[in-house]
């Protein structure tokens, strides 16, 4: 009697701020279309929330802007998969609504934390795991804004660390190569999520003359089913860069 073939090992995930929003979206399409995903952010219950109970998610509450958590998780990761497949570095605060004379240096060091040093905290966790995996490494997908491209008023410290993702984004594609990792960002325009109602898009954003004008949202799964694309493609294809946005926001010629 021959031996029953071993199930294939699912495709493994982590999603960074998956306990709301763009995260949890992406995170249960991911469990959906049967990837293995470890789900992470700073409050257990909206992460137990985003998993439904599904065997295939892992909860690992962690705040990714302190080092040691960040190596715990990933640490968890190993132990359960023993690989990793997708980063999907997801956590962000919008930080204060102010101008550059205006924002205190513990302001700017908390949103810098979470934005930039944060993701660089779990990309370098991701990296090293997927180095193991030659050929075919593994993927950081990045979640950027169109704050990575042009800035909202007032948004001095948020606009800073998203275009500074894209440098980081930028750096890991190249270092990446030996390895068979490819990293891409991905920009999102007003989706209809928390953070929006942060600035206000729904009722009256703060525009560029200094008007208030409502704004085009989107839904969040639409943005979801764009990371889900990027993460899904074969290791021989990769996307360095998507812009997806509400259509007809003030994004192409703002303000």
């Amino acid at each position: 009697m021959e031996p029953e073939p071993l199930a294939p090992t699912p495709r493994t995930a982590v999603v960074t701020g998956a306990g709301s929003g763009i995260g949890r979206a992406v995170a249960r399409q991911l469990l959906e279309a049967g990837f293995a995903v470890a789900l992470t952010g700073r409050r257990e219950d909206a992460l137990r929330e985003t998993a439904e109970d599904r065997s295939n998610a892992l909860v690992v509450p962690a705040d990714i802007s302190e080092p040691e958590q960040v190596a715990q998780l990933f640490d968890s990761v190993r132990q359960a998969w023993g690989r990793l497949d997708v980063l999907f570095n997801n956590a962000g605060t919008f930080g204060p609504a102010a101008a550059i004379d205006e924002i205190g240096l513990a302001d700017w060091n908390a949103t810098v934390a979470v934005n930039l040093t944060g993701a660089m905290l779990c990309a370098a966790e991701a990296f090293r795991i997927m180095k193991g995996q030659q050929p075919q490494g593994g993927r950081i997908i990045n979640n950027g804004s169109i704050s990575a491209h042009v800035p909202r008023p007032r948004s001095v410290a948020y606009a800073a660390t998203k275009h500074a993702l894209t440098g980081l984004t930028k750096s890991i594609e190249l270092d990446g190569r030996p390895y068979g990792i490819s990293c891409g960002q991905i920009d999102i325009g007003n989706t209809a999520t928390a953070i929006m109602a942060h600035t206000g898009a729904g009722t009256g954003a703060l525009q560029p003359d200094g008007s208030r004008r409502p704004e085009p949202t989107f839904d969040v799964e639409e943005a979801a089913r764009a990371v889900v694309l990027m993460a899904t493609l074969p290791a021989q294809a990769t996307i360095n860069q998507l812009t997806i946005t509400a259509a007809g926001m003030p994004y192409i010629g703002r303000g």
